[in-house]
């Protein structure tokens, strides 16, 4: 058994150490071995507690709805910790430490999941047990020594003046312009534009609800105005959100069909083919805006990016780091330096300013 071991953790280790190291290493495996008894646990008779976890699951989001967190971040939790707990295949108070520790390197070396996203679930995890953990009903948290992945840092770029105007060009209705536009001028997540009713434009102002029940003030620019206006004017129904759902996309297909692009995407100007209450979701929106982006040829074009690129050009005309703050909705001021975009031409040239 142990053989068959050393092994397999050589295959693992093989794809990190160079050719030239690969015998020494092997060697040094081998030696580390012996004189050990490894024996492979035995892991078959491991019952999944669903209804236990079920039921301490419950508890734990209605906690967090008490706190006022958003149906969609409890759902988020809801449905990443109960995952996470039925791939350990434990009862949650039977988990250990080695437990989530194989369980994140699973994810990242068998599931092939980015990093990033294995420390989601980490943190996730880690909320779900210091729950636990402050309520008492459990003496110790196992997440306690559970280290973060470490993530490659890549430095993620915001908009060019070019690549605005590309997209701005492949719109290919009054809808998809007004989509673009709110975005650019707003910098609200995705989340945010979705659900922004008529009746919360003022003007060349919008109040957005944003993460945890928080509701703030975004600002339009004139050719934003302007672009919801011509979307508006061509609406013929009485939905009450900016962006309305579709009533269904087989209908939209069949009052479409053998139309041309430009024409089949402005189906909501046919009042029937509209949905009467419900809004577009963010999923829907996402996906225009990446289809706008490969029309215009620009590359990872999501509507993320444009709060990273109106923070950035805000930074760069001279705006206070505390106010893009406030009007990007964050708590605290170290998330919004995660957005900026900023050169080392620009870094230089702040310095030669002030200093």
């Amino acid at each position: 058994m142990r053989v068959d071991f050393e092994t397999e953790l050589i295959n693992t280790i093989t794809p990190f150490i160079s050719e030239d190291d690969f015998m020494d290493v092997k060697m040094a495996i081998s030696l580390a071995c012996s004189g050990y008894e490894i024996k492979k646990e035995e892991t078959s008779i491991a019952v999944y507690q669903g209804d236990i976890n079920d039921e301490i699951l419950k508890r734990f989001l209605m906690a967090k709805i008490a706190r006022g967190l958003s149906r969609r971040t409890v759902e988020y939790y809801k449905k990443s910790v109960k995952m996470s707990l039925e791939i350990i295949g434990k009862p949650y108070n039977e988990v250990t430490t080695d437990d989530i520790r194989l369980y994140l390197a699973k994810r990242v070396q068998v599931d092939k999941v980015s990093k990033t996203t294995a420390n989601n679930e980490r943190r996730n995890l880690s909320a779900f047990y210091t729950w636990l953990r402050n309520e008492e009903i459990l003496l110790k948290n196992p997440m306690a020594r559970v280290e973060a992945i470490k993530e490659e840092k890549k430095k993620k770029k915001a908009f060019t003046q070019m690549e605005i105007e590309k997209l701005r060009l492949a719109c290919r209705s009054n809808r998809e312009t007004a989509i673009i536009e709110t975005l650019i001028s707003t910098w609200a997540r995705v989340s945010e534009i979705s659900q922004i009713k008529l009746q919360e434009i003022d003007g060349d102002k919008i109040i957005v609800h944003g993460k945890g029940a928080k509701d703030r003030e975004v600002y339009l620019t004139p050719r934003a105005v302007l672009a919801i206006e011509n979307y508006l004017n061509e609406r013929k129904d009485k939905n009450p959100y900016l962006f309305p759902r579709a009533k269904n996309a087989g209908d939209v297909k069949a009052m479409t069909k053998g139309k041309r692009r430009q024409t089949s995407c402005k189906w909501y100007m046919d009042p029937k083919a509209v949905d009467e209450e419900r809004h577009s979701d963010s999923s829907t929106i996402e996906s225009i805006v990446r289809k706008i982006g490969q029309r215009a040829e620009v590359e990872k074009t999501h509507p993320h990016r444009f709060r990273r690129t109106g923070a950035t050009m805000a930074l760069q005309s001279g705006m206070e780091l505390i106010t893009v703050s406030k009007l990007l909705g964050h708590e605290n001021i170290g998330t919004t330096q995660i957005y900026l975009d900023i050169s080392d031409e620009d870094m230089q040239a702040a310095h030669k300013k002030y200093s």
